[in-house]
């Protein structure tokens, strides 16, 4: 008996002196984050993560992305000697094949990119409204939202910037031929790839959609057998390999002019659309100054309007900055509160001040300035949950999404790139242009199409964000790089609508403070806060009982998700100089080093 007790003691001792002499990261926390919970958790088998799904590490460069195929295409590139904008380029287009839910032709989007030498730079190739838009276009004569008509069809869609934007990164950063990378994309539209399951459902559960939208003998995403797809089906898109052979021999032009953009004039004309041959040659990408900001000793890199992300983050992360968030624990009670109370004054500005700059002036220095974010949280109460009403505004629906898609690339000689890009809803429009073979983008849907009318996100806007010809419609799109002493050290995104936000500032802080691998935060349970509605929403077991029962009892109005929060595609500078790559569980996200 004796020796048995001294046996389990001898184990205790070794254990404790195990954890005590973890490998640490590059700021001094365990890398083994799973040990840290156990011991601020009361419940040890509380779960904590969505997966254990680990990281992949590369010693040259990584490509995190929504699809393998995407991923492998982006490595490939790099094996050929391009660099992580040649890549993040293939990738980008690739994913227009391989991943139709979101990746595109027909969107738009965000790019932060950090050359090696330091400098960073930020693209917004985001859609505009066609010169034909007006403010009230979605309202009927009575001065009422018509439901829909900005989220299906032919007059959901904005201008799209996304090609404009690949052919501007690629001409100030690629080291590789325009040709050379593009011909894995048409590859894959010529040839055929694999449909994954999640690909084979999406499909399938759009397809009558597609029909009502694009007429009952739409060739495009049916099943040449007239069946359902399976996983395992080939895809193929030959119409979508001719536009992309256009583009790979006349870039810019081969999409915004001659027969490609006939052919999407067209489709608008048909369907009622209003985007016309002068908005495509007017369409440019613009490049902007990026969004520089400390966080403790980190910097974040991130992007300005007509992104709302990059400052909200900004926001959200000095908001808690006062507090010991490491000590409280992961998703602790008091770690959640006041991540929530951030969350809630964050989108309440978002909802008053943002919009494209270009149109409106946005305080972006006052918005990101410690005193006026301590003036913001004078009300804040431990006591008990901020009543939204308090702080403007009434109680609205909404709900999260995940139609949008981001990656990131890096490259050995120290390249990070850093890109969301959309549709806006899964499929966008459910327009595909006839002879083009690529869909359409219902991005309209995100200005302000009535002021205090909440989009399909659940987001309020007024009139910094209403509808005007050439303008940019707000997003909450927020790729990011984050500078540790001076050198990269993460990039960061993902899709899911309002949720981007909470999920990219989330994930930051799981690595930042609560000590874990790039993989580990990526795969760590995730909540969700955004003003109004006045409810936070999590996945299921994020929280403990007690952290339920302690928010609930002050006040917060908690309820567990149905679906997922985050769909995370991010790359992580390890201390011993390799490359985590991590990408989500959730979804086929799929990340490729080498």
């Amino acid at each position: 008996m004796k020796r048995n007790v001294y046996i389990i003691g001898l184990l205790l001792f070794l254990f404790a002196f195990s954890c005590k002499n973890k490998p640490t990261q590059t700021d001094g926390t365990s890398s083994d984050a799973k040990d840290l919970f156990v011991l601020f958790e009361e419940n040890p088998n509380q779960k904590t993560f969505f997966s254990d799904k680990k990281g992949v590490i590369g010693q040259n460069g990584m490509v995190a992305s929504a699809h393998p195929e995407a991923s492998k295409v982006g490595v490939e590139i790099m094996k050929m000697g391009g660099n992580a904008i040649d890549a993040a380029v293939a990738t980008h287009f690739a994913l227009a094949v391989v991943f139709p839910f979101a990746g595109n032709l027909g969107g738009g989007g965000f790019a932060v990119i950090r050359d090696k030498n330091g400098k960073a730079y930020t693209l917004d190739f985001r859609e505009k409204a066609p010169l034909k838009a007006n403010r009230d276009m979605y309202l009927d004569a009575k001065g009422d939202v018509i439901q829909g008509l900005s989220l299906l069809g032919h007059l959901a869609s904005g201008v799209p910037g996304a090609v404009d934007g690949m052919v501007e990164i690629h001409k100030k950063f690629g080291k590789l031929s325009w040709e050379k990378v593009l011909q894995p994309a048409i590859d894959l539209a010529e040839n055929g790839v694999v449909l994954t399951e999640r690909e084979a459902l999406g499909l399938n559960n759009n397809k009558q959609t597609f029909k009502k939208i694009n007429g009952e003998n739409t060739p495009y995403f049916m099943n040449p057998d007239n069946r359902d797809w399976i996983k395992g089906d080939w895809l193929v898109q030959k119409d979508l390999g001719k536009t992309l052979r256009s583009i790979q021999q006349k870039g810019r032009n081969g999409f915004y002019e001659g027969e490609v953009a006939n052919l999407l004039v067209k489709e608008m004309k048909k369907g009622g659309g209003i985007i016309s041959h002068e908005d495509l040659k007017k369409y440019h990408s613009a490049w902007r100054e990026p969004i520089s900001a400390d966080y403790k000793h980190y910097k974040i890199i991130t992007m300005p309007p007509s992104s709302s992300g990059g400052v909200a983050l900004v926001q959200l992360l000095r908001s808690v900055e006062q507090y010991p968030l490491r000590k409280w624990g992961f998703n602790s009670d008091s770690t959640v509160q006041v991540m929530i109370e951030a969350e809630r004054r964050v989108y309440a500005d978002r909802a008053k001040w943002l919009g494209d700059m270009d149109y409106v002036k946005v305080p972006m220095k006052e918005l990101m300035s410690r005193d006026y974010l301590k003036k913001r949280w004078s009300d804040f109460n431990f006591a008990k949950a901020t009543d939204s009403k308090v702080i403007d505004g009434g109680a609205v629906p909404g709900y999260e999404s995940n139609e949008t898609t981001h990656y990131s690339v890096v490259d050995k000689e120290g390249n990070a790139v850093s890109i969301t890009t959309t549709l806006n809803g899964g499929y966008g429009s459910k327009v595909v242009v006839s002879g083009g073979g690529f869909l359409m983008n219902n991005e309209m849907d995100d200005f302000s199409i009535k002021a205090g009318v909440p989009n399909m996100f659940g987001l309020i806007g007024n009139k910094a964000n209403e509808i005007q010809p050439e303008k940019r419609m707000l997003s909450s799109m927020t790729p990011t790089i984050v500078e540790k002493d001076g050198k990269f050290f993460m990039a960061i995104g993902t899709p899911g609508g309002s949720t981007i936000i909470t999920s990219v500032y989330q994930t930051i802080l799981n690595v930042i403070e609560h000590g874990m691998t790039m993989q580990q935060a990526v795969n760590a349970l995730k909540f969700h806060h955004q003003w109004l509605p006045d409810r936070t929403v999590y996945e299921p077991n994020a929280f403990t009982e007690k952290t339920l029962n302690a928010l609930k009892s002050r006040g917060y109005i908690i309820d567990a998700q149905k679906g997922t929060l985050g769909r995370m595609d991010c790359i992580m500078l390890r201390p011993d100089g390799t490359l985590e790559g991590a990408s989500d569980p959730r979804a086929d996200n799929t990340s490729v080093g080498y």
